[in-house]
């Protein structure tokens, strides 16, 4: 895993990419409709010399229509939104006066053209998702405009087995001149390409997304997702202690009895240590010669504090977290499948402009009620996910 300074190249806007306000008028785009000129006989001249003076009188238009200086204090406003959006779901809710009344929103499968329609929606999503909502920056990206990059996690508590719900993205806000307050919203989402209203697309990713996919009931590793999109995660990682010796291959299970052992009392103190998820085996380099089994140890648990191995080979690690790319899968995972799977996630990581660092995580998330060796070796129903570490 790498440096957490990749979290602002994954959250960064396209450069050259801006998107105004203005976009949700209905009025034609300023500026000089050129005519259609045809070549008869001897008017070619002509025809040169009029050209020529629309071009000039196109640039001059473009100059005369240069934005005039803002009065409005933009770097305010951003200020505003860092203190105002983290309460878009909680009980103080943002400050209604900040926008106009008949500001418009828009997502992907969303719109409302006034402050209630607006204020409606993030009710509706409270009630029915309990969101949690995560602000990771706020910029000035236009003359009247600011960009917001954040994650969501939702969970949609009507269903039995309530399954969570994760959208990153920007959204757009313009601001009337007039008044200096907010007059639009537009969502963007990273998972899809059609953002417009109304997207299938973005319908079909939230349809997707309610399925049941159910890990087991037991502590993880600490993350943040700070991007999801339609084909792997980039998530934020903290720190964890992994007790670990050497594996075999990726997809492997040699050596697990022995980091097993150590949780089930097989160390310096004979103590039982309580069981977590995933399973991790790492491989090092990129021909996988050098593997590591690992089992993740409970977050409240110190170096200092933790017995040490009575077995030789076993050795306890802290990993230092950082920013890895994931790709979760469900399905037995064979050696090829698992080669597979990282494969195509470095070519999404390289076609997105990101760095992927040598070796991968296999992480495999089982039922613990089932003996761990059947779990290990012949599971055909867990689901996994294979990690790439990132560069900044």
């Amino acid at each position: 895993m790498a440096s957490t300074h990749l979290c602002h190249q994954i959250s960064r806007p396209p450069q050259g990419r801006t998107v105004s306000f203005r976009r949700l008028t209905a009025a034609k785009p300023a500026g000089i409709s050129l005519p259609t000129y045809k070549h008869v006989g001897n008017n070619r001249s002509l025809a040169v010399r009029t050209q020529t003076h629309l071009k000039w009188a196109l640039r001059l238009s473009i100059v005369d229509q240069s934005p005039p200086t803002s009065t409005i204090d933009m770097k305010q406003l951003v200020n505003f939104l860092y203190d105002d959006l983290p309460h878009l779901f909680d009980d103080q809710g943002i400050d209604r006066t900040a926008y106009d009344d008949q500001v418009k929103f828009r997502d992907p499968i969303t719109k409302h053209d006034s402050i209630g329609g607006y204020l409606f929606n993030i009710s509706l999503l409270k009630n029915l998702f309990r969101p949690d909502f995560q602000l990771h920056w706020v910029k000035q990206t236009g003359t009247y405009e600011i960009t917001s990059r954040w994650t969501m996690v939702m969970s949609f508590i009507l269903l039995p087995w309530k399954p969570e719900l994760v959208f990153t993205g920007t959204s757009v806000m313009g601001i009337n001149p007039a008044t200096g307050k907010f007059c639009s919203h537009l969502d963007f989402w990273d998972s899809i390409q059609k953002n417009d209203y109304f997207s299938l697309e973005g319908l079909w990713d939230v349809i997707k997304q309610l399925r049941i996919y159910k890990t087991p009931d037991l502590e993880t590793p600490k993350y943040q997702i700070l991007k999801r999109t339609a084909n792997y995660e980039v998530r934020k990682y903290s720190p964890f202690i992994v007790v670990e010796t050497n594996g075999d291959r990726l997809s492997g299970s040699s050596g697990f009895n022995d980091v097993a052992g150590y949780i089930f009392g097989k160390n310096s103190a004979m103590e039982k240590i309580p069981m977590t998820t995933p399973v991790f085996t790492q491989a090092f380099d990129a021909d996988k010669s050098k593997v590591s089994i690992q089992v993740v140890l409970p977050l409240e648990k110190e170096m200092s504090s933790l017995p040490d191995p009575d077995q030789e080979g076993i050795s306890l690690r802290k990993v230092e977290g950082g920013i890895a790319a994931v790709s979760k899968f469900s399905g037995k995972p064979m050696e090829d499948v698992v080669q597979e799977k990282e494969k195509v996630l470095r070519s999404n990581l390289i076609r997105d402009g990101l760095k992927p660092k040598m070796g991968c995580l296999l992480a495999r998330y089982n039922d613990p009620g089932r003996t761990w060796s059947f779990i290990m070796e012949r599971s055909t129903n867990m689901a996994g996910g294979v990690f790439a570490g990132l560069v900044p």
